[in-house]
Formats: C-alpha cells, sequence, structure tokens
C-alpha cells in the first residue's frame, strides 16, 4: 500500500497531511535523439535526418503532480554530485512546513544520504518504470520539442534541452495531466 510505504520513509514528527508527492527522473538528450512522427504528403515517405555523434547531455526533472510544479536541471553528467544538486533544488520548492517525498527509480546515484531536511526519497520497486509519471513527460517533451533535430554542439544541446524544459515548466496543466495518478494522491485519502 503506498501510504505505509510513505510513512515508513519518513522522518519523525512529520505528519503524513503535510506531505506532498513528486516523481522524480532523468533522461539523456544528444545528437543521438528521438526520431517522431512527422506529417507527410500521403503516398511518400518522409525524410528525417538522425545524427549518429555521441554529444549528450542529462535533464534531471521532479513533478509535483497536485500543483504542476516542475524542477529541474540540465547536467553533464548522472551521478551522485548531480543527484544531490537535484535534491538541493527540489527541497528549495517545498513550500515552509510541507515535506516532500519524492518517488524515484531505482539507479545506483539515488541514495538515502541524499535525503534535505524537507525532502525524503521513495523508491519504486525494480523493473517498474510504468509507475513513474516522468517517464510520460519525458516523452511529450522529447515528441514536441527536442525529436527529429541535429545539434551542433555540446552548447547547442544544453539550449535545446533548456528551452524545452522552459516550455515544459510553462505547461503547469499539461504537467498535472501527465503526472497525476489516482493510486497517489494524497488529497482522496485525507
Amino acid at each position: 500500500n503506498f501510504l505505509e510505504q510513505i510513512k515508513q520513509v519518513l522522518p519523525d514528527g512529520v505528519d503524513i497531511k503535510q506531505v506532498d508527492i513528486w516523481f522524480q527522473d532523468e533522461t539523456r538528450i544528444g545528437q543521438q535523439g528521438s526520431i517522431t512522427r512527422v506529417w507527410h504528403y500521403k503516398g511518400q515517405r518522409p525524410r528525417v535526418v538522425r545524427q549518429q555523434q555521441f554529444e549528450s547531455t542529462y535533464l534531471f526533472g521532479a513533478f509535483n503532480p497536485a500543483t504542476g510544479e516542475s524542477v529541474g536541471l540540465v547536467l553533464p553528467y548522472v551521478n551522485k554530485q548531480a543527484m544531490a544538486l537535484h535534491m538541493e533544488e527540489i527541497s528549495k520548492a517545498v513550500p515552509e512546513g510541507r515535506h516532500a517525498v519524492v518517488v524515484m527509480d531505482g539507479a545506483l546515484w539515488h541514495q538515502p544520504s541524499l535525503d534535505q531536511d524537507n525532502v525524503t526519497m521513495l523508491k519504486l520497486p525494480p523493473y517498474s518504470p510504468e509507475l513513474n509519471p516522468a517517464e510520460q513527460v519525458w516523452q511529450y517533451l522529447k515528441q514536441h520539442w527536442l525529436s527529429n533535430r541535429c545539434f551542433e554542439s555540446y552548447d547547442a544541446i544544453v539550449d535545446a534541452a533548456c528551452d524545452a524544459w522552459n516550455a515544459l515548466c510553462n505547461e503547469t496543466n499539461l504537467v498535472r495531466s501527465i503526472t497525476q495518478r489516482e493510486w497517489c494522491d494524497l488529497s482522496v485519502i485525507f
């Protein structure tokens, strides 16, 4: 039961009624990017260029389904230090008097030692990416802002990732609709 799992990871003294659920994940954005569907004349095959180089960056994102708020960082690596920076940014976004339980996968760099005073990790069961709505956010982000593109340099990749992230963050209702799940809505429980 999800509520019981939340109670197990919460620090002492945190009331479950003060908890906000967030979902977190990372995605790679780079020269070997996504190819998605395109409009084209009936009966003809469209030509879409796909790069073969290996430059890339990583987008760390966390999403609050209740508010549609998003917190993200574009970083060159995925490791424990990068995750620590992201957890600090999530902590800054949590309103005073609230506590965030951040649901994420079991990647090696998702270490409980990175928990903040107002942010606690809750790991998903192994091999269950379908339980993390952040996966659908990445799919939407790539399909609408990052697919079918070529990038000249690392800086171009970072700029594109930042532009896509900012466009997504401006769409709070969209973020809410993609990330909301009935099983994690604490307002229904109380």
